[in-house]
């Protein structure tokens, strides 16, 4: 990587670091309203295993749905300037997409980056689809939802990466692994990767 993207994903980890330290002076979640200045971010294993299996696929078009503060899409981006192609990161809150879009001038992405923002949902319902790359990353009771709405957008061999796969009592993350699995069109595995990624690949057919 360019020094540009290495000085960004550095202050990245600054930043988590310095929250882990001071995580019980933190704010509450930003779930109900209130702005919630936690990064909750993939850590870097999460984000290279990102970075090689878009580097994997040529041209692709990548969806994000949870843009956070942008870590993830640091990796997801750089690797899309590197095979030719293109980010779509879709965020609720836009104090969260403004800091994204600031990092990712920062390193030098940003023309590689299309933002959104609002409700993952509304907005996936209205993009003409042709998806290669699929990272799920928000809140999980929007993981199934948010499936339902992407897999008819999806190209024959794409792709898809749900973050926090490993997290006991989550129905949310149970019930995407349930749906994604009993897809026929859809192989899928679990790997312990930071927090847990099931990945998944669609072939049609």
């Amino acid at each position: 990587m360019d020094p540009a993207i290495l000085s960004v994903l550095d202050t990245y980890h600054q930043r988590m670091q310095d929250e882990r330290a001071a995580s019980r002076d933190l704010p509450a979640s930003g779930r109900d309203g209130g702005e919630d200045m936690r990064m909750r971010a993939i850590g870097p294993d999460t984000g290279r295993l990102l970075n090689i299996l878009v580097r994997s696929l040529p041209n692709p078009r990548i969806l994000e749905l949870g843009t956070s503060f942008g870590y993830s899409g640091i990796w997801l981006a750089e690797a899309a300037r590197a095979v030719g192609g293109r980010l779509v990161t879709m965020e609720i809150h836009a104090y969260k997409s403004i800091y994204a879009q600031e990092m990712a001038a920062k390193a030098g992405l940003s023309e590689f980056i299309d933002f959104r923002i609002g409700d993952a949902v509304e907005m996936i319902g209205q993009e003409e689809g042709g998806f290669d790359f699929v990272f799920v990353d928000l809140w999980k009771d929007l993981y199934v939802p948010c499936l339902e709405a992407f897999y008819a957008k999806l190209n024959p061999g794409a792709i898809i990466a749900a973050d926090n796969m490993i997290k006991p009592g989550s129905e949310g993350v149970q019930a995407y692994s349930r749906a994604i699995r009993a897809e026929p069109s859809i192989s899928s595995v679990l790997l312990p990767v930071g927090t847990g990624l099931e990945i998944s690949r669609y072939e049609p057919g």
